[in-house]
């Protein structure tokens, strides 16, 4: 965290602008999908720890800087989805080429990844219109990163027998279940706070 922050204070005061470290921190989560679908898992893990740096960065040096606005807020929250779209869709591809590492299974579990991970996130958006905060459930954003990360990581070598190699697959099912589950999660959370809201202020 200190050396965070003392990015953070450099950042504000060289004046650069948060949007800019957010478009920043997108096209390098682009590039990690793409480093994914080449199969260079272990550099796409690296590149994705480099991106979520930025993540980090943008919205302290927003504050810091005193240039917190709505439509950066909102910038950031929608690019947010585009990375993890980019990460899920790297992976599919990679997984659905015709090679050695070819696996509908894990396309699928990757696909249903990508979808629950992204209506996650949209249940939050769509029930804050509503006035309902659902920052709940089993697996949420960090969480994600984190097991993409370690997943990646162990992949240094697509031929090692090493029983923490290769984790890709097994990081794959927990990420389509948990963020699912997450997901169930969320739907049951909301529905209870709008029938309170309801039944306090009936329409």
């Amino acid at each position: 965290m200190r050396i965070i922050n003392a990015m953070v204070r450099a950042l504000a005061g060289a004046g650069i602008p948060p949007n800019v470290l957010t478009m920043i921190g997108v096209m390098i989560n682009l590039a990690c999908g793409v480093l994914f679908g080449f199969g260079e898992f272990f550099w796409a893990g690296i590149v994705l720890i480099v991106a979520n740096l930025f993540d980090m960065l943008d919205g302290n040096v927003a504050r810091l800087s005193g240039r917190v606005t709505r439509y950066g807020s909102f910038l950031d929250s929608t690019l947010d989805r585009l990375s993890d779209m980019g990460a899920f869709l790297g992976i599919i591809v990679f997984y659905a080429r015709d090679g050695e590492q070819h696996s509908v299974l894990n396309v699928f579990l990757a696909g249903t990844g990508m979808i629950a991970s992204v209506l996650v996130s949209y249940t939050t958006a769509r029930s804050e219109g509503l006035g309902v905060k659902a920052n709940v459930g089993f697996l949420q954003r960090p969480e994600r990163v984190v097991l993409l990360i370690i997943g990646a990581l162990s992949t240094w070598n697509w031929e090692s027998q090493h029983f923490l190699a290769n984790r890709m697959p097994q990081v794959l099912w927990v990420l389509a279940i948990g963020s699912m589950w997450t997901l169930v999660q969320r739907m049951i959370y909301i529905r209870r706070e709008l029938m309170k809201m309801d039944k306090e202020d009936p329409k």
